[in-house]
């Protein structure tokens, strides 16, 4: 359960960041009331998936896949454009995550 409440703690916070994008300096109301929601949403299922999770692992789950889907986000939406470091940066925080992972934490 902590780790699917984690899954929509990450899943709001995307799309958060993505309502913040559209939002274009809070001058669009809709998207910048649904940021809001969105982050608050996130920042609560986070609360609750630490019941059961580690804090230095959910966080760094939470914050590192978060970054890495608004990057594709970026790149498949707002048509961002993809490079190298872009690559290989993802890659890198998908093998951190997955690092983190094998390392344990409570279930």
């Amino acid at each position: 359960m902590h780790w699917i409440l984690l899954t929509l703690a990450i899943l709001a916070e995307v799309a958060g960041t993505t309502t913040m994008k559209w939002s274009e300096g809070f001058s669009r109301l809709t998207p910048s009331l649904l940021l809001f929601v969105f982050y608050a949403s996130s920042l609560t299922f986070l609360n609750f998936a630490l019941k059961g999770i580690e804090v230095s692992i959910a966080y760094a789950i939470w914050s590192g896949l978060g970054t890495a889907i608004v990057v594709i986000i970026g790149i498949l939406i707002f048509s961002e454009p993809l490079t190298l470091l872009k690559t290989i940066s993802i890659i890198l925080i998908i093998a951190g995550v997955i690092g983190l992972n094998l390392g344990g934490g409570r279930a």
